[in-house]
């Protein structure tokens, strides 16, 4: 009896120890897809263009899930390699700390959380079982060791002089530039003090909401759908104050409004796409996209279904067509959410797909320039800078 009490122990154990070394992988596998359609051919033109580009690309979740930033890896969207090779300059990584069981953009509570069963199956630190909080503070410690462990090939923007080196790199292979950000501002657990305690961890960008209502508005993915709470607009004061971009993805059309009415800064969205192109309700109303022009932000357009009803590079540019041609140029931006459980067309290493796109529909150069990256750092140097 005994005997067989060892070898159910053992094959306990066994399959303990598979589930922890494999789990999580099979799990982004399944989350994290390029779908392998065919892609169009680059041009010798557009790749050389792109290689002379400042790329910044506003948000991807890469952070969330159990690998090396550094190492090359055949899952997902983003490694380092992978941005190297894209020619990427800034790549700005978000802190996902809880996402509701049947996960849709009509209607979530937050009573369920798909997270913890990543945290615990990724082993990671007890602190971050029970703790919106401590996860973001655990990313951020992510990220900070890829950086120190990259050998010069990653570099942190925390403040307005790290994009100085972004925008003008003064080598021919200068560093990858990262940056954190948080997506739905449920990681506060109520506290205002913890916006400095985000802050203080690296956190320059965040959004309100996530896929469910919270503490400081309305999600589109919610319930009730409201606009800002007495909180929110208390945390949103501070996050001017201190210089962290405020993110308005996937807040509900009443918070979207009393966003836009309220910031004394300029805005983002850092990923989705337009009602105009793809009538998706997380997706921005033209009346929308000119109040968020009016703060002088950017939107930063995805790449997957949701965003822009394709995976293709043409309807990616087809939503960034109809920004430029509502309010100007200057408000577009990448927005990709690689690996944000996501299907799209590309990774990262290939987004000289979206230059020849822009390239086949016409755009100059300078509005390439301005769209692939230069936007997005014009907002990122106004919007880190500290109130006075």
């Amino acid at each position: 009896m005994r005997r067989v009490a060892y070898g159910f122990g053992g094959v306990l154990l066994l399959a303990l120890v598979a589930f922890f070394v494999f789990a999580p992988s099979v799990v982004e596998r399944q989350h994290n897809v390029i779908d392998g359609l065919p892609l169009p051919e680059v041009s010798a033109e557009a790749q050389a263009l792109h290689y002379t580009l400042t790329i910044v690309d506003l948000h991807g979740d890469t952070l969330l899930w159990k690998r090396d930033l550094t190492d090359p890896t055949d899952r997902g969207h983003i490694d380092l390699p992978r941005l190297e090779r894209g020619n990427v300059a800034l790549q700005i990584f978000s802190s996902v700390t809880k996402t509701p069981k049947n996960q849709n953009y009509d209607n979530n509570t937050d009573e369920t959380d798909n997270i913890t069963l990543l945290v615990f199956g990724q082993l990671q630190p007890l602190r971050t079982w029970t703790s919106l909080l401590e996860r973001t503070l655990y990313h951020g410690e992510k990220l900070e060791r890829a950086v120190a462990a990259s050998d010069g090939r990653m570099a942190l923007v925390r403040t307005p002089a790290d994009i100085v080196p972004v925008r003008a790199p003064d080598s021919d292979n200068p560093p990858v530039a990262a940056m954190l950000s948080v997506e739905g501002l449920h990681n506060l657990e109520g506290a205002i003090g913890n916006v400095d305690v985000l802050y203080d961890a690296g956190v320059r960008m965040a959004g309100l909401v996530h896929f469910f209502d919270n503490e400081l508005a309305g999600s589109m993915h919610g319930v009730e759908k409201g606009g800002l709470t007495p909180f929110g607009r208390e945390v949103m004061r501070r996050m001017e104050e201190l210089g962290m971009v405020v993110d308005i993805a996937h807040c509900s059309h009443a918070c979207v409004a009393e966003v836009l009415a309220s910031a004394t800064r300029p805005v983002v969205s850092s990923h989705g796409g337009v009602q105009a192109t793809c009538p998706v309700n997380r997706n921005l109303t033209d009346e929308e996209i000119r109040g968020l022009a009016a703060t002088g932000g950017v939107i930063g357009v995805g790449y997957w279904p949701g965003a822009v009803c394709d995976t293709s590079p043409a309807a990616i540019v087809a939503a960034m067509r109809h920004v430029r041609d509502l309010v100007g140029v200057e408000h577009v931006a990448l927005g990709g959410d690689f690996d944000g459980s996501v299907t799209t067309r590309f990774d990262t290493s290939q987004l000289v797909q979206v230059t020849q796109a822009l390239m086949e529909d016409g755009w100059s150069e300078e509005e390439i320039r301005a769209v692939m990256g230069l936007n997005a750092l014009r907002v990122l140097e106004n919007g880190l800078e500290p109130a006075a």
